[in-house]
């Protein structure tokens, strides 16, 4: 990191709540039933950190399908009803992570508000996040453009050169790389096991961890003193 970090920027799903593995499964059953086949690692690939909007109309562009009108609430509503009967955790060492930090943090999601106040509530995080929350439906461009990223900066006040977004999916990486921050890949979610980390050589991470532990080896700078 070239310029000293103010900011710690976190991607939600797949890196504060290990739902990924749960929102991949359910994508691709839900599609089937629509008659466009799929599997997890093209979900993974092609969807993974993109908003709804941006899913609906890649779908709709390569299998020539238009979902349903009620598509999106019923995969929404069905997707949280997973999330409660699964059990959704918290990535492990996130909240000491959150606690040690000598920066501020804050979110910035692909999700919509409604479901990330659902997963908040759900895993006790709310109160850890409340008024750090940007979403994409904040601004006119999903990931991978920097819009997300770059208006999460905005609102905290700092320059995005002196940004850490830490992210798990591609569109993610991307976004936070046109964006001019530092951008750090965290693998150790579950639906990254077994080393299937969708890879780009067009779309590289500064640097990758798999657990929140080691980043205050990582980025000593960051935590407060005997972290």
């Amino acid at each position: 990191m070239s310029q000293p970090i103010e900011l710690v920027l976190f991607d939600f799903d797949g890196v504060v709540v290990d739902s990924e593995i749960i929102s991949l499964r359910m994508l691709v059953t839900e599609l089937a039933q629509q008659g466009v086949t799929v599997d997890i690692p093209y979900v993974a690939r092609h969807f993974l950190g993109r908003s709804y909007p941006t899913v609906i109309a890649q779908i709709r562009e390569e299998f020539g399908i238009t979902l349903p009108a009620g598509f999106e609430a019923d995969y929404r509503a069905r997707l949280i009803a997973a999330f409660e009967a699964e059990g959704l955790k918290v990535m492990p060492h996130l909240r000491e992570v959150l606690g040690a930090l000598a920066v501020p943090y804050c979110l910035a999601t692909s999700s919509s508000p409604a479901r990330v106040a659902s997963s908040l509530a759900m895993t006790g995080l709310t109160a850890a996040f409340e008024g750090r929350i940007t979403t994409a439906s904040e601004v006119k461009r999903g990931k991978p453009a920097p819009d997300l990223p770059l208006r999460a900066a905005e609102k905290a006040g700092v320059p995005p050169e002196r940004c850490l977004l830490i992210e798990d999916s591609l569109a993610g990486i991307g976004a936070g790389l046109a964006a001019g921050m530092a951008v750090w890949q965290f693998t150790g979610g579950s639906h990254l096991a077994n080393g299937a980390v969708p890879q780009d050589p067009q779309t590289l991470p500064h640097r990758q961890f798999a657990s929140f532990a080691e980043l205050p080896h990582l980025a000593p700078d960051l935590f407060l003193t005997g972290t």
